[in-house]
């Protein structure tokens, strides 16, 4: 187990505490069983108690939006997109996703033009035009196609940062 980022060694970090449970726990889940964790900051009062359980509560509820039999979230994901995406409606997911996505999908269906996959990277190296292309081991040029294609197929601007944000939360909700 490992202690908290900072050094204090008050508390347990949800990988660390995942990765010292997943094997035994899921050894005793039966068929279709699952198990969600969810881990709250250190305590170090007792009026904290009540907000730790609050913050253990909404941790376990991102976990339980993970694919797997056995997850775990921790309280510093609580500061991030990933605790607000588990309580979006999966109706109002899939037609979020279906609206970005689809079109490039169709697209790399037709023509194997890889769009999904360039897209991803475009986005993990943070719109820098020479990383990705490293990245995706293309030239510059083929990379700026792909980006120009998957603008127009979804009348989206990758230079803005809204439309980036919906793309990356598109991609994580897919």
């Amino acid at each position: 187990m490992a202690n908290e980022p900072d050094g204090s060694g008050t508390g347990v970090l949800a990988d660390a505490l995942l990765a010292a449970v997943r094997e035994p726990l899921s050894a005793g889940l039966d068929g279709d069983g699952r198990l969600t964790l969810g881990v709250s900051a250190a305590v170090h009062s007792a009026e904290g108690l009540r907000g730790a359980l609050e913050e253990a509560r909404h941790a376990r509820r991102v976990a339980a939006a993970r694919p797997g039999r056995v997850c775990a979230a921790g309280h510093q994901e609580l500061a991030s997109h990933v605790l607000l995406l588990p309580f979006v409606p999966d109706d109002v997911r899939r037609a979020f996703t279906a609206r970005l996505l689809d079109p490039l999908r169709d697209y790399d269906r037709r023509h194997r033009a890889e769009l999904i996959p360039t897209l991803g990277a475009f986005l993990d190296c943070d719109g820098s035009w020479t990383r990705c292309a490293s990245r995706l081991h293309l030239h510059v040029n083929t990379l700026r196609y792909r980006v120009g294609r998957i603008e127009q197929l979804t009348g989206r601007d990758l230079s803005r940062l809204e439309d980036k944000l919906d793309f990356f939360l598109a991609l994580r909700m897919s």
